[in-house]
């Protein structure tokens, strides 16, 4: 047995203790916490073979008393420093994986200060919010099956294009490839067919959230997004960190919302808050170049899975629904290029040079914290990727 030393002001301390997937020298998956900079094997500290599975799923289907349950047993027996030898691997030493089977995906599109943006600059001269927008969470159904884990390579996407000025689209690689920081929930518990979730069963369904990036391609996305919505513009990948930072250590986090006005329908109404105050920063080649705060969204996470679940679609054990893009009100908080560089009119400068969209082999590394309930800071981890060419004869 052995103690696992957790440095001070680690945003990896007890009251945090992520779960994610890992594997040693290419050996079987298997789940983990992290506590430091150690990773531990939950079957051997557990003695429990559901955490030898390759996806955190079974253990998430086991539901909220179960979570609380393993919580407060590693929270134990880490703080007694009952650890076997045999359970703890440095972080440097272990792959990490996608820590959850991705059952479906959902985007939303949350942050008033974002949306505004895009209709200013989309729509010049008209309201920049659409009539709809205040009385429910916007989204989209996205892709389950390119949702990747932080550090996948992504591939530029090729498509439809169509200059404003040109009579006809044109097929290629997209040139005004983009990043959107967002915040993801991760379904634990689901919902049958024909039944909701109700705005106050958050806690209950949802088992915790990761960092997701929604890449996106602007120039494809333009010309095909009326009068469906995103499509080959968003479908091609989006990335999450390894990391699922549990509901329960985001209880120091939770906040008010900044207000709604009008008030939403019933079905929207909160009477717990699930705001949350989270930092983001946003690395462009190793610059930081935007801190979208979380604390701005207009809608909850809750009101959210309440509204995607309103008309009676079931949910299911990880399921992801992602937040949309988190932006402020200054122009160093907006979560988007598109939004940061003005549609690329306001170029930003990045390791001298001045920048707009995505090149190849660019690299984006978004990282966030929370307050933790040990009165410290929690980490998020990263997510990461690296833009590669488009495949040739794109």
């Amino acid at each position: 047995m052995g103690v696992i030393e957790v440095p001070e002001g680690s945003a990896f301390g007890l009251d945090n203790l992520p779960y994610g997937v890992y594997s040693v020298g290419g050996g079987a998956r298997r789940v983990g916490v992290r506590a430091g900079n150690s990773v531990i094997d939950l079957a051997v500290l557990l003695g429990d073979g559901i955490f030898a599975a390759p996806a955190l799923n079974p253990f998430m289907a086991q539901g909220p008393q179960r979570w609380a349950e393993v919580r407060t047993g590693v929270q134990r027996l880490l703080g007694n420093g009952d650890v076997p030898d045999e359970a703890a691997h440095h972080v440097d030493a272990v792959t990490l994986h996608l820590p959850f089977e991705v059952a479906d995906y959902v985007d939303f599109y949350a942050s008033e200060h974002h949306a505004a943006n895009l209709g200013r600059l989309f729509r010049p001269g008209a309201p920049p919010l659409m009539p709809n927008w205040k009385h429910l969470p916007v989204g989209y159904h996205g892709r389950a099956g390119t949702v990747v884990v932080s550090g996948t390579d992504i591939v530029r996407p090729a498509g439809q294009r169509k200059a404003p000025d040109a009579p006809a689209p044109v097929f290629g690689p997209s040139t005004r490839l983009d990043i959107e920081a967002e915040l993801g929930f991760v379904v634990g518990g689901g919902s049958p067919l024909g039944t909701t979730i109700p705005v106050d069963a958050f806690a209950g369904h949802v088992f915790g959230a990761v960092l997701v990036n929604d890449w996106s391609a602007r120039d494809i996305q333009a010309w095909e997004y009326v009068p469906l919505g995103p499509h080959l513009g968003k479908s091609f990948a989006t990335s999450v960190s390894p990391w699922v930072v549990p509901l329960a250590a985001l209880e120091a986090a939770r906040v008010p919302l900044p207000g709604q006005d009008p008030e939403p329908l019933p079905y929207l109404r909160e009477t717990s808050d699930w705001g949350l105050d989270i930092d983001l920063a946003v690395e462009w080649n190793g610059d930081v170049v935007s801190r979208p705060p979380y604390r701005s969204m207009y809608w909850s996470p809750a009101q959210m899975l309440a509204h995607l679940t309103v008309n009676g679609a079931s949910a299911r054990t990880g399921d992801l629904f992602a937040s949309g893009t988190i932006s402020g009100p200054d122009k160093d908080q907006r979560g988007a290029f598109i939004e940061l560089t003005w549609g690329g009119s306001e170029p930003v400068t990045v390791k001298g040079e001045r920048r707009t969209f995505l090149e190849d082999g660019d690299e984006i590394v978004i990282t966030a914290t929370a307050p933790g309930t040990g009165g410290g800071r929690i980490g998020f981890g990263e997510v990461r990727g690296t833009i590669r060419p488009a495949v040739p004869g794109a």
